[in-house]
């Protein structure tokens, strides 16, 4: 079953007994590729403001953005968490080649090292946006993620992206995207297998019903052999001058989040998540604080599991180093994890 919300990245990773973790990231707006596994937006999709959102409508409906972006922004004020010494060097070789090295040392897990290679095309769709681009990396065991996006036409985008696990192929899913003017409709398609008939088939739909309210909704089906299944939710979302406010609701349970922008240096969010096959229910508040003249972001988050976790990044400019550092505390269960990381490049 696949939660309200869920993109499909998190859908293949519960259909797989021992999924792999995602490292790929998804944007086309440039060589450096961030953590995720969804599919970019074909262009960028900023929160309406009043005064843009009256434009719009003299003009006509915005378009929505996807499924997947209607918690992204609550979602990013919050701290993620990490444990040991993370190492991460970014080295561009061309201006459409780049590589990266990550070493992880940790002491509650397997220390691992990956290598990353990011390839962007020539062929230019929008400011910043050049296709097609291909991803992957690949650990000291022999896991592997890789992923092709292309822009196929002005308002239509497709991905491809697999994971093996050592040397057991584990996923593989299709996407593609159609955005018009005023909506976003996607389906994917993940592991399908013909000969013994099972594979998982997603959509998503978000409509524009003013220039500030979007409603849409997700379909999951699934199916493999003597089990057969489907999951549906449907999502409000309501974007103010500084906030956004978005509800998902759907047969297995409940995920809604407001988030607000106080000024250029705070932003806060709050999230509600409620299970219907679990039957638990978590709060959780984050806020993010920007320092621009000290190059600092400080990010901090408490929820309702008696959790409390915080991140401090500095970037140490001119240089193209920045230090990161990581706590998290679980009071319940006494358990305290910290981490530092450095980036280069």
């Amino acid at each position: 079953m696949c939660p309200p919300g869920a993109s499909m990245g998190s859908v293949l990773a519960a259909s797989s007994p021992n999924p792999p973790p995602a490292a790929l990231g998804s944007t086309a707006t440039g060589l450096t590729v961030p953590p995720g596994f969804g599919m970019p937006p074909v262009s960028p999709v900023p929160a309406q403001t009043a005064a843009s959102a009256g434009q719009q409508a003299e003009d006509g409906l915005p378009n929505p953005g996807t499924f997947d972006e209607c918690h992204r922004k609550c979602k990013e004020v919050f701290p993620v968490q990490m444990e040991g010494v993370r190492l991460v060097v970014n080295k561009g070789l061309s201006n459409h080649f780049q590589v990266n090295h990550s070493v992880l040392l940790s002491t509650a897990g397997d220390s691992s090292y990956r290598f990353g290679a990011t390839y962007v095309g020539s062929k230019q769709t929008g400011p910043a946006e050049f296709f097609p681009v291909m991803v992957g990396d690949m650990d000291n065991s022999g896991s592997l993620n890789a992923q092709i996006i292309q822009q196929v036409s002005g308002r239509m985008r497709s991905k491809v992206a697999f994971q093996t696990q050592q040397n057991k192929f584990v996923n593989w899913q299709g996407d593609a995207e159609f955005r018009g003017e005023d909506f976003t409709a996607t389906v994917t398609l993940g592991n399908p297998d013909v000969l013994v008939g099972s594979g998982i088939v997603v959509t998503h739909y978000l409509q524009s019903i003013t220039p500030a309210l979007a409603l849409g909704g997700e379909l999951v089906y699934h199916r493999r052999p003597g089990e057969e299944g489907s999951v549906m939710s449907l999502v409000g979302r309501y974007t103010g001058s500084n906030y956004v406010a978005t509800v998902t609701l759907g047969s297995a349970g409940a995920h809604a989040s407001y988030y607000h922008k106080a000024n250029d240096q705070l932003q806060v969010g709050v999230e509600f998540e409620a299970s219907s096959r679990t039957q638990d229910t978590s709060v959780s508040f984050g806020y993010q604080l920007d320092v621009p003249k000290a190059n600092l972001q400080f990010k901090g988050s408490v929820d309702s599991n008696w959790i409390v976790g915080a991140t401090l990044e500095k970037k140490l400019l001119p240089l193209p180093l920045s230090l990161v550092l990581c706590s998290f505390l679980n009071h319940r269960k006494n358990k305290f994890q910290c981490g530092f990381g450095i980036t280069i490049g």
